[in-house]
């Protein structure tokens, strides 16, 4: 069955396959937000008088049908069945006749379409909110339990001044923040409600756009119908560029792990059951999860410029080549939803190593405390820095090991409060909690 074939047409099996190529695969993945979809869509058309009240309740019976098959795991798109639009519209026929066909009245499966990847998009990216949460949670843990233990801190890969792993895990935690805010671009373009716009160019129909808009839980709905099509790819786009700016961090925390675990750094300790072995030498414990990571993490920079490269020289309107999108940004959820889950496990797990600065070799990184100490005894700032230098090129240098770091966000003063606050704040910015009212109401009533 398809929503477009007429009578007496017939495709080639050949042409079919390639057209069709991943989608049944991947439409399973949009069977619950397109049975969400048929809801608002059949209740809004009774309110307009394409469906009778009688015809409603038909319908609306039976799609929750279908969705409880769907949560069971039970829902199979058939074979010789295009995509999850045509599965559900043709169990609909089967058991309601007519009525099932009423469905698609005012509708093109260019806007279902939409509306079910605006959905999906949007339930994903909150799924990735929380498992970033997660992650976050495990890293201002480890940087208050730490927050005593110095660490060098480098520049240019150079010992520079004294830090410390409650810095270290912090600045990771803050640097989630950021990304939480990218997801929210994302997560907001993905909330407003195409359905409506049809083929991109609307309907006779006097569609009330406001109410299903209001029914499926969206910030507001895309007004312009022909900008509702052109929306395709864009939603997308800023999905994967917010995935990719969080692979980003994960990456680089990544590659900490690695540097930090080598034996020439030492600051840090991977269980033996978090590592691998070599086949020929026995001391061998790779990091080996860290490498993972990092690799996955770093592929997945390059997805925005994947959709980037499908997108390109398309005018405005509908074409085929948006179907691929999905084969990119599905498999991207499920990969970075791994990658925040292992990281949290390998961080949890992780033991860090303390009184590493006691080791002479660490002596000039305190060559800042000297000069401060001078500073505060009244010696000019660029006279304390040359003097400083003097006594480092003469061998009469002693570090000062005392540190007096008070600072907001300093080595003594890592704000981890107030950055679990603005964590918060972002992630009640989504209003998810609404958005999850709006469609348990959906599939209840």
């Amino acid at each position: 069955m398809k929503l477009w074939q007429k009578e007496n047409t017939i495709t080639s099996e050949k042409i079919e396959k390639f057209t069709v190529g991943k989608d049944r695969e991947m439409d399973l993945h949009l069977a619950e937000f397109d049975v969400l979809g048929n809801l608002a869509h059949a209740t809004m058309l009774e309110t307009i008088g394409l469906l009778t009240a009688e015809d409603l309740t038909a319908l609306k019976a039976e799609l929750k049908v279908i969705y409880a098959e769907i949560e069971k795991g039970e829902f199979v798109i058939e074979d010789g069945v295009e995509d999850v639009h045509s599965q559900v519209e043709l169990l609909l026929t089967r058991k309601l006749g007519d009525t099932g066909k009423k469905i698609h009245s005012g509708r093109s499966r260019n806007d279902q379409v939409l509306v079910d990847m605006k959905l999906y998009t949007r339930a994903r990216l909150f799924e990735v909110v929380q498992a970033t949460e997660k992650l976050f949670n495990v890293l201002v843990q480890k940087s208050e339990e730490h927050k005593n233990d110095l660490l060098p801190g480098y520049t240019h890969l150079q010992i520079a001044m004294p830090s410390s792993f409650g810095l270290w895990f912090g600045a990771y935690a803050e640097g989630l923040i950021d990304d939480i805010i990218q997801l929210n671009a994302a997560y907001r373009l993905a909330n407003r409600n195409p359905l409506g716009s049809g083929a991109g160019y609307g309907s006779s129909f006097p569609l009330n756009r406001t109410l299903t808009t209001e029914l499926l839980g969206f910030e507001g709905m895309h007004h312009n119908v022909v900008y509702a099509q052109m929306s395709r790819g864009r939603t997308e786009q800023a999905a994967l560029t917010a995935i990719s700016s969080l692979a980003a961090t994960v990456s680089r925390l990544a590659m900490d792990v690695c540097l930090y675990n080598s034996q020439n750094f030492g600051f840090i300790i991977l269980p033996d059951d978090l590592t691998t072995g070599s086949s020929i030498m026995p001391h061998k414990k790779n990091p080996d999860v860290a490498e993972l990571l990092r690799a996955k993490t770093n592929r997945m920079k390059a997805l925005p410029m994947e959709v980037t490269m499908v997108l390109s020289n398309l005018p405005s309107g509908y074409h085929r080549d948006m179907q691929l999108l999905k084969e990119i940004l599905m498999p991207a959820f499920d990969e970075i939803l791994d990658c925040l889950d292992i990281a949290a496990f390998m961080l949890e797990h992780l033991k860090v190593k303390q009184n590493l600065l006691d080791d002479p070799k660490y002596d000039l990184l305190f060559s800042v405390e000297r000069v401060n100490e001078l500073v505060i005894s009244g010696v000019p700032f660029r006279d304390a820095y040359k003097q400083v230098g003097a006594e480092i090129g003469d061998g009469s240098y002693v570090a000062p090991r005392e540190l007096k770091h008070s600072h907001e966000g300093s080595i003594g003063n890592l704000q981890s409060a107030e950055i679990r606050e603005r964590m918060q704040r972002e992630i009640a910015v989504f209003g998810y909690d609404k958005v999850q009212a709006a469609l348990q109401k959906l599939i209840s009533e």
